[in-house]
């Protein structure tokens, strides 16, 4: 501004297009990790682990996986390692790169045609590139074709090509990384609270078996392994309230996927008498802290459905009140879990699911599956409308 207040645009010839910065592939996520991976902290570092941990889970989703090994190594490094059929190793035109090395260097959004996934984990596509990015080094050895592949990376570029060693009968992707230290501020992985969230993998994806072991100095100890055939019906249950205090047994448990296989739904549910384990949703396995359209599908389906059946068995009657959707969730432990071939997670945190499909068909399969339910099973439905009467007599008194 001048001083009169006026824009002074004497100097604008020197503000050009030169001056913008178009920051772009691996320079983009090293200069900007935040926006990939949350933070430069533990939670960055985590996220690093569950990105990989993502594409062996995706191999499991896909029927080609059944276990991943996740190893914390002596130096601080991390190692995942599958079973499934391998990342691809063929070369591929117009570039004439091998699969496997577009896949940890390619920075587009999308779900990747070559890997033959209908649903994808991780950040759509770009997770192993962004691990890839943001490590000193990064190893990748591929059983697959009759022999043993790798490849070696240094800050997300390839320092070898990717070579072919001895045969080999196996198959499966182990990937080796060492986080950068000049990008994160700390490099311990906290082992707790990754077997936290490699248990909750397990749980969201019945028959998955993931290991954790811890190779640092000071704290080699007995591998954790988490394998929950039960899926969703065993999250439920771990969530509840312990020791138990079931309004009803066994736990709901229901599933559907809609006709054109782009989606996938699974709940699980459970009234206790006290206290709860609250509600837990996801989309592709990430859990939705902040909810979103299936979070939203299912609260107005159970709140309909509860007081139609109150209505029918003549627990509420004409002229009385509305069951709220307080009443219908005291005590209630459930977990909804969706899996989507395009999801749209709303804000850079992904943690609100957007896709108005979701919450449509989340209330259709609610309303089909837990109506049955209750049609099925008319002593346990009549526990819980009475424990869902109580608690709204009680919230009327308050």
């Amino acid at each position: 501004m001048t001083e009169s207040g006026n824009p002074d645009h004497g100097n604008a010839s020197e503000y050009t297009g030169s001056h913008i910065q178009v920051l772009e592939g691996r320079e983009a996520i090293r200069r900007r990790p935040g926006m990939y991976i949350g933070s430069v902290g533990e939670r960055g570092l985590h996220q690093m682990v569950y990105e990989v941990v993502s594409y062996a889970v995706d191999e499991h989703l896909a029927g080609h996986a059944d276990a991943i090994d996740v190893t914390i190594t002596a130096d601080g490094g991390v190692r995942v390692a599958d079973n499934g059929r391998g990342l691809p190793v063929e070369v591929q035109e117009p570039d004439g790169k091998p699969a496997v090395e577009r896949e940890l260097t390619e920075t587009s959004f999308g779900p990747k045609n070559r890997t033959g996934y209908r649903l994808s984990g991780g950040l759509s596509g770009l997770g192993l590139c962004v691990v890839n990015a943001l490590s000193t080094r990064l190893t990748v050895e591929i059983h697959r074709d009759g022999h043993r592949w790798t490849q070696e990376y240094e800050k997300g570029l390839p320092i070898t090509a990717l070579t072919r060693n001895e045969e080999s009968s196996g198959h499966g992707t182990a990937i080796m990384f060492l986080p950068d230290d000049d990008i994160f501020e700390t490099t311990p992985d906290s082992f707790a609270m990754l077997s936290q969230r490699l248990r909750e993998l397990t749980f969201l994806n019945g028959g998955l078996a993931i290991s954790l072991t811890d190779e640092r100095p000071g704290r080699a100890g007995r591998p954790v392994r988490h394998h929950h055939t039960d899926g969703l019906r065993a999250y439920v249950a771990h969530l509840g309230p312990h020791p138990p205090s079931p309004v009803h047994s066994p736990v709901i448990a229901f599933e559907s996927e809609n006709e054109d296989a782009t989606m996938f739904v699974q709940v699980a549910l459970q009234w206790n008498t006290r206290s709860t384990g609250g509600f837990h949703s996801f989309a592709n396995s990430t859990r939705t802290h902040e909810g979103g359209a299936h979070e939203e599908g299912f609260r107005a389906a159970l709140t309909d459905i509860i007081n139609d059946y109150a209505r029918r068995q003549r627990q509420i009657v004409a002229g009385d009140e509305e069951i709220t959707a307080e009443a219908t969730q005291e005590g209630l432990t459930a977990v909804v879990s969706v899996k989507l071939a395009h999801p749209v997670f709303e804000g850079s945190t992904r943690t609100v699911l957007g896709n108005p499909e979701a919450n449509a068909y989340v209330q259709e399969v609610v309303r089909e599956h837990l109506n049955g339910w209750l049609d099925q099973n008319p002593n346990d439905a009549a526990a819980i409308i009475r424990h869902i009467l109580k608690a709204f007599t009680e919230q009327g008194k308050s």
